[in-house]
């Protein structure tokens, strides 16, 4: 038998986006263009084979999924502590557009309002991708 933590609160946060859902996915799965509009991840560079971001706790590793058909982006965010953050992200069609999809989880010894900025500070940066990809 083993023992299982208890599910962390979470929250699904996205935008519609005007724009095929293979064209967004195209823009959006290279990890040099996150920088552009994941404000989180601020300037991001490759270093002895990894991905670092500069993010406002500091530089963190990032790793990203795998280039897929299914639209997922998923990544982790590892801060110098070594614990690892696991951020769900998908391109999801809908129509002749698609829609962003973030999933947020709240991380242990979070209180409610760093949780409740974090999800505004997510969907700006879902809005600026938006924005960025409705211009092109």
């Amino acid at each position: 038998m083993s023992i299982r933590s208890p599910c962390s609160e979470s929250r699904n946060l996205s935008v519609s986006i005007e724009r095929d859902a293979d064209a967004v996915y195209a823009f959006l799965s290279p990890p040099e263009n996150f920088a552009k509009w994941a404000s989180g991840l601020g300037s991001l560079r490759r270093a002895k084979g990894q991905w670092i971001a500069d993010t406002p706790d500091g530089p963190m590793t990032v790793r990203f999924s795998e280039p897929n058909a299914l639209g997922v982006l998923d990544h982790w965010v590892s801060p110098p502590s070594g614990a690892q953050i696991y951020i769900p992200l998908r391109v999801v069609k809908n129509g002749s557009g698609c829609e962003l999809v973030f999933t947020l989880f709240r991380q242990p010894g979070m209180d409610q309002a760093r949780f409740d900025a974090d999800a505004q500070w997510v969907m700006r940066d879902l809005k600026a991708a938006k924005q960025l990809l409705e211009a092109e």
